[in-house]
């Protein structure tokens, strides 16, 4: 941001005074590489697989058995020291389920629409129904045509929704429905 003057703000410019040639290139290079489809794709398959083994670990906390059911009886006979390490070997296994399809769809939705954006020149709503559709069909394809279908149009209106509310003016946004 600069003011008339020439004066910046501190910490809102791209400047690279004060950097060695070596410093610079490395900066170039990092920008480059995150505004690239394959640096946005990976970043979002880590981030989407990172909050999805949190969303795991959460919801594996928050499941329980009751000695009432068959499982908890059988987990209730256990030592404290195996119910603790059943109880473990749960959260890891439902943290892992949900980073890897978290991460899955992340990555195929990032991908897609930052592919299609390159291909239409264009940064609009059209990018992510288009990418969402294609990330639910593709999604749901092993289920059958119908189920990729239905996956299609789950995603693209949900990206829709997603996508205007995002693009919304920010006065518009603290009062949608008037």
């Amino acid at each position: 941001m600069a003011f008339p003057g020439g004066v910046g703000m501190p910490g809102m410019n791209n400047d690279t005074a004060g950097m060695s040639e070596q410093e610079k290139q490395m900066v170039k290079y990092m920008q480059m590489g995150m505004e690239s489809c394959a640096g946005k794709t990976v970043m979002s398959g880590v981030m989407g697989a990172g909050l999805g083994g949190m969303f795991g670990l959460f919801m594996s906390s928050m499941r329980y058995d009751t000695p009432y059911t068959a499982q908890g009886a059988e987990i209730a006979a256990l030592p404290f020291k195996q119910q603790l390490r059943a109880g473990m070997r749960e959260m890891g296994r439902a943290s892992y389920s949900s980073a890897k399809n978290f991460g899955k769809v992340g990555a195929i939705f990032s991908g897609t629409e930052c592919v299609i954006e390159g291909f239409r020149a264009k940064s609009d709503l059209y990018n992510g129904v288009a990418a969402g559709c294609i990330t639910g069909g593709a999604l749901a394809a092993a289920a059958g045509p119908q189920a990729a279908a239905v996956g299609c149009a789950g995603f693209a209106v949900f990206s829709a929704a997603i996508d205007a509310y995002m693009r919304m003016p920010e006065d518009e946004k603290s009062r949608p429905i008037a």
